[in-house]
């Protein structure tokens, strides 16, 4: 009976074997997995996009790993990511709901979501997010106050060296939390520094070998200690902290006059009350804040502060930005998105800032929705596909001397600012980030203001060369710098 039994078992786990080969032989090639494990061994735990990087030159621009048995598809290079992102939208639309992120949101909200929940929380987060000012004049009203905030702290340092990363991502917490909320906070509220710290850890988790091996082995790892454990406290606390908001502003709200994002998405549940299939409910409402609380904080922040650390770093385009800025705008104009035209060079180093920086060299996992062909290839349904954006911000065929930080290659002979298709920082197709002209009015307006009211420089015997933190993301180790008021 026993024997009977093993070797019925034996028979499935053969077919079920057979089966999976069948769909991934046509799969795009790739190093050779190890048993169980797959390439996880192979990828660098501190840096996995250079691990990325140097498949793809030997493999090709297509090609494929594993994380335990689950093969995981890779674009790579530029050329690759638009024929994927734009020539095929629909076929490469779809999230990769992993373990780590289905436990963390539930398969709700605006980034970890797909079909129609995903489409109605998307179309519904544009509008509102329009009509409440994104891409106009009244949010840049929002940016500008805050940007004040931020050169009045630096201000208050009168010279002695600081650590500008809580200040920084406390001011662009803000203007999402202003637009979302209705309110902000005093960015020096420890409850409010804790949380940010919070979403830093995060985002630092993704691309980490924690992440690779919960999402491969969850069955196993959510019973082990490990930063994992961390991570899903992490988004609890912060999922507690927007619940109290949202039961709060419920009590305040006038449903007649919405003021914030959050009242428009209570109307709208209300709107939908009757309607058993609704995507609007108050849990939809959680995880959709708490996406644009975290995608509207790190990233921006992190590019901020990599601006200002390359200047410390070059301090003679630090020179060349402010030069311009004061002839332009002088001491005492606030810096507004109309002016950018008048600002070639700040605005080339804005752009080589993003495109050096490669934030989220990984982007965030695609998956396929139906089997894709794709240059020659199948991806099963079900794959995850790595959009690997970090490919296309160092592609050479676009970009001369990616490793070098040259703000000049946004200029043409005149002097006048040139685009270049290849700067992927946003994404492309139908996952492109939604907040991006948000996040450029950001950026654009928090440097320009802070570079020209301070001249940045190291800290006395501090002159260290540029190091990164390892990660899944990339970003500089903290670093303190003197901001010297200069009117």
């Amino acid at each position: 009976m026993l024997s009977t039994i093993l070797l019925g078992v034996l028979v499935i786990l053969v077919l079920y074997i057979l089966s999976t080969w069948r769909k991934m032989q046509n799969l795009p090639p790739g190093p050779t997995p190890w048993p169980v494990i797959g390439n996880i061994h192979q990828i660098n735990k501190l840096a996995p996009y250079e691990t990325f990087t140097q498949l793809g030159k030997k493999y090709g621009d297509v090609f494929t790993i594993y994380f335990g048995w689950k093969p995981v598809v890779v674009l790579h290079g530029y050329d690759t990511l638009k024929d994927a992102l734009l020539g095929q939208a629909d076929d490469f639309s779809g999230r990769a709901i992993v373990p780590v992120f289905e436990r963390i949101a539930n398969r709700k909200g605006l980034v970890f979501s797909n079909g129609p929940h995903w489409h109605q929380q998307r179309r519904f987060t544009l509008s509102t997010l329009r009509d409440l000012g994104m891409g106009k004049r009244s949010i840049e009203e929002r940016v500008k106050e805050e940007a004040r905030f931020l050169w009045e702290f630096f201000e208050k340092q009168k010279g002695k060296p600081f650590n500008p990363a809580p200040q920084v991502t406390a001011a662009v917490s803000n203007v999402i939390c202003s637009t979302v909320f209705g309110e902000r906070f005093d960015t020096e509220d420890e409850k409010f520094q804790k949380l940010l710290r919070m979403i830093s850890e995060n985002i630092s988790f993704l691309g980490k070998r924690g992440f690779q091996m919960y999402n491969t082995y969850p069955s196993i790892l959510k019973w082990l200690p490990g930063e994992h454990n961390k991570i899903f406290q992490n988004a609890s606390d912060l999922q507690g902290f927007l619940n109290t908001l949202l039961e709060n502003h419920k009590l305040t709200r006038d449903p007649n006059c919405p003021g914030d994002f959050v009242d428009a998405f209570l109307n709208k549940i209300d709107e939908e009350a009757g309607n058993p299939d609704s995507h609007f409910t108050m849990e939809s409402l959680v995880y959709t804040t708490f996406n644009l609380f975290i995608a509207g904080t790190e990233t921006t922040a992190s590019t901020i502060r990599w601006a200002l650390r390359l200047m410390l770093l070059y301090p003679e385009i630090q020179k060349k930005v402010q030069n311009e800025i004061d002839s332009v705008l002088g001491s005492e104009k606030c810096p507004s998105l109309e002016d950018r035209v008048h600002l070639p060079y700040t605005d080339a180093v804005l752009h080589e800032v993003q495109r050096f920086a490669s934030i989220v060299p990984n982007g965030l996992p695609h998956e396929a929705l139906t089997d894709i062909s794709f240059k020659g290839y199948t991806i099963p349904k079900g794959t995850q596909i790595v959009t690997f954006l970090h490919s296309a911000l160092y592609d050479k065929k676009y970009f001369e001397n990616p490793d070098l930080f040259n703000p000049d290659r946004f200029l043409n002979e005149n002097g006048k600012f040139v685009k270049n298709e290849a700067l992927l920082v946003f994404g492309a197709g139908k996952r492109q980030c939604i907040g991006e002209s948000l996040a450029k009015t950001e950026i654009f307006i928090f440097f320009i203001s802070l570079l020209q009211k301070f001249n940045l420089k190291y800290p006395p015997g501090e002159d260290s060369p540029l190091e990164l933190d390892g990660g899944g993301t990339r970003a500089p180790k903290p670093y303190n710098l003197c901001a010297e008021w200069r009117i």
